[in-house]
């Protein structure tokens, strides 16, 4: 018994280190970044940043609670679930570093940061519908009042979203959730990896609005914490962790935080225009 608990400890301990290489390796491309660029990011972590960042890493984490529960699922093992947990970590950790790498060159040059706004929009618009999506497919009912605005606004961002579907498919993947069989050791680790690494690019591009209003720094390390957190909860219970995070009511109102970021992210891009035409 008490080497079954000592071999389950492994995994859990290696998740807390992860986190702290990742973020290690953050600070140091932020340094590095630092030399080319005329502002600085800071290099200061402040507590409402990291929440901000880690709440909405949690919010838009179905994808990734669904991708790795079923690889959970498929490939039970502590060997497994290392290859596991490093894979999404470092897939994670990477497709931000590089988003933040891109928009740290672009925030100096005002069409090409309007540009990298507007894309962020876009990705928004379709997280948003995604997380719609989630809300209805959710096994616990919509009260009745409210099943006809969440009609509405699928309704409208179907519409949106297949307007802006010839940009859209080249910004946002199209990913299967279902992992393959027989996977090796090594196979699952890039399986674990590439997923999280396209989503990561994804998810924190459509963050990019929020970075005039909150320390870089401290938001991505939020949101590393949130998937260190996702990879624990999913260690103790990953049908429990999966059902909380698609919940009804936290993806619709997950929804209207995109769809106002969104907004707000075209009323920035239109100023930043208007400001240097």
């Amino acid at each position: 018994m008490k080497k079954s608990v000592g071999i389950q400890l492994v995994p859990i301990i290696l998740t807390f280190i992860v986190f702290f290489l990742i973020s290690l390796v953050l600070l140091g491309v932020i340094v590095v970044l630092n030399t080319f660029t005329k502002t600085d990011i800071v290099l200061k972590l402040r507590w409402s940043d990291i929440i901000i960042g880690m709440t909405i890493y949690l919010k838009t984490s179905v994808d990734f609670a669904i991708l790795i529960g079923n690889l959970m699922a498929r490939y039970e093992g502590v060997k497994n679930r290392i290859a596991i947990e490093v894979g999404t970590a470092v897939g994670n950790g990477l497709g931000t570093i590089i988003v933040l790498t891109i928009w740290n060159f672009f925030r100096d040059v005002q069409w090409l940061l309007a540009l990298m706004i507007f894309v962020a929009a876009l990705v928004l618009f379709k997280l948003a519908e995604e997380g719609i999506e989630h809300t209805e497919d959710s096994e616990k009912p919509l009260p009745a009042w409210l099943r006809p605005i969440v009609a509405a606004v699928k309704s409208w961002l179907t519409v949106l979203n297949k307007a802006l579907s010839p940009i859209l498919r080249y910004v946002v993947p199209n990913v299967s959730m279902r992992p393959k069989k027989n996977l090796t050791f090594w196979g699952l680790f890039v399986a674990s990896f590439t997923i999280p690494f396209i989503l990561g690019l994804d998810d924190f591009a459509g963050y990019v609005p929020l970075f005039s209003i909150v320390n870089v720094f401290g938001f991505s390390v939020g949101v590393f914490l949130g998937h260190m957190l996702l990879n624990l909860a999913l260690f103790v219970s990953p049908k429990r962790t999966i059902t909380v995070v698609k919940n009804p009511y936290i993806s619709f109102a997950g929804s209207l935080a995109f769809i106002g970021l969104a907004v707000w992210g075209l009323f920035e891009v239109a100023k930043i225009l208007l400001l240097h035409h």
